[in-house]
């Protein structure tokens, strides 16, 4: 596996995802001090971004792709769609994004009440101040819960959350595994979001003009790899073989997947800021050098140049 100074990064978020935090603007000059050349902004389910950070790139000589990263279900498993080099501008994008916030608001209470049956006292009023500035302000994810909850000095103590804090094995990303661990699908504090199918997005992104791309299979799919299989029919263009979420040799695995099926090979941090802490720009296992994985976008109508 690759390691080394890195000069492309494909999944990134800005705040106009729900658990983002730099403009595309401030992403843009955090790439350009990091020594990036090659980046996307793929926010969950918002193309919002695309404009500034393609503007802000192209006048800090970095190569823009435009992206989403679109929540999505295939037989009863959620899965993370990226989409590189689509028309941002296209209205189809706002009407994914008003389905998920107005889903989203109507599931806040009731993963308020599921948390607080943990054993936790957390209110409205809590969430509504460290969402105030937010793009989507009443998105009450896992992360904001714990945000609150890990900073309450009644809880320092509580044994649910001593894997959470310093030195615990979840404490790398405190906030997201959190959500992991408990907000996530098939956890105690999920709320179900109906999501549009998979089948749905891959040709929306294919009529904006992009490449449909799985991100991060190694976790999405690590209780149904046999899924691989059928997505790649159903038009797959590409997999997230490099992430910041992948072993070695989760790496290697979809390496050769990608291979076996003739799939664009893309890599990414998937960097959010705060919300995931131990998440840097740039950093991430790559499967093979990035000129290679550069060449391979370009391929795809995805570059302007190497």
């Amino acid at each position: 596996m690759i390691r080394g100074q890195p000069y492309i990064d494909l999944h990134m978020h800005s705040r106009y995802s729900d658990d983002g935090e730099f403009t595309p603007e401030q992403l843009v000059e955090e790439c350009q001090a990091a020594g990036l050349r090659i980046m996307a902004i793929t926010d969950h389910n918002c193309a919002k971004a695309n404009a500034a950070g393609e503007r802000a790139a192209a006048q800090a000589g970095i190569e823009y792709i435009s992206g989403i990263e679109i929540d999505c279900t295939y037989q009863g498993v959620n899965l993370h769609l990226l989409g590189y080099g689509i028309d941002y501008r296209d209205s189809v994008f706002t009407q994914i994004e008003e389905n998920i916030a107005r889903q989203n608001e109507a599931a806040a209470d009731q993963r308020l009440k599921l948390i607080n049956e943990l054993g936790f006292r957390v209110t409205a009023e809590e969430l509504e101040a460290i969402s105030a500035n937010d793009y989507w302000p009443k998105n009450w994810t896992g992360e904001k819960f714990a945000e609150i909850i890990l900073n309450k000095p009644e809880y320092f103590d509580h044994e649910l959350l001593k894997p959470y804090r310093p030195g615990g094995e979840r404490s790398d990303n405190p906030f997201v595994n959190f959500y992991w661990d408990y907000c996530a699908q098939g956890k105690p504090c999920y709320v179900k979001i109906t999501y549009p199918a998979l089948e749905e997005i891959i040709p929306i992104i294919h009529t904006t003009g992009g490449k449909a791309v799985l991100a991060h299979p190694g976790i999405n799919l690590a209780n149904h790899p046999h899924l691989l299989a059928e997505i790649v029919q159903l038009g797959l263009d590409g997999i997230e073989v490099g992430s910041s979420y992948h072993r070695p040799e989760t790496t290697a695995h979809f390496y050769q997947q990608a291979l076996a099926h003739g799939l664009l090979i893309t890599g990414g941090s998937d960097y959010h800021g705060t919300t995931k802490p131990a998440i840097r720009l740039g950093e991430y296992v790559r499967p093979l050098p990035e000129k290679e994985i550069a060449a391979g976008l370009e391929a795809a109508g995805l570059l302007s140049r190497s």
